[in-house]
C-alpha cells in the first residue's frame, strides 16, 4: 500500500501510537518521580511533563488544516455552484418581474 493511501484502521493506529507512548512514558517517569523524589517535587515534575504531553498531542497535526485562503476557496466554490444551480429561478423570476412591468406600463398608459 502507498504512504498517501493509508487505511482507516492503519490510520487510527498511526494516529494513537505517539499519544499512546508519550502516555506510558509519563506513567514511568510518575512512578520513577515518587519513588524517589520529594512528593511536591514530583508533582511538578509530573504536571509539566504531563502539560508538555497535552499540548503535544494537540499540536501534532497542526501543519496539515487548510490555510485560511484554502477554506475561502472551497466556500466560494460552493457559492459560486448554489448560484448556478438557482440561475433557472432567478430567469423565471426576472420573466415575470418584466411582464408585471409591462402589464403596469400597459395600464398607465391605457
Amino acid at each position: 500500500m502507498s504512504q498517501g493511501m493509508a487505511s482507516g484502521s492503519e490510520t487510527r493506529q498511526n494516529r494513537w501510537t505517539g499519544p499512546l507512548l508519550g502516555v506510558a512514558g509519563l506513567a514511568v517517569v510518575a512512578f520513577l518521580a515518587f519513588r524517589f523524589l520529594n512528593p511536591i517535587i514530583a508533582a511538578a515534575l509530573v504536571i509539566v511533563a504531563a502539560t508538555v504531553l497535552a499540548i503535544a498531542t494537540t499540536a501534532r497535526d497542526w501543519d496539515k488544516h487548510p490555510s485560511f485562503e484554502e477554506r475561502e476557496a472551497v466556500r466560494a466554490r460552493k457559492r459560486a455552484a448554489k448560484w448556478a444551480r438557482g440561475q433557472g429561478a432567478r430567469d423565471k423570476d426576472r420573466a415575470r418581474w418584466e411582464a408585471h412591468q409591462a402589464r403596469q406600463a400597459k395600464k398607465t398608459g391605457q
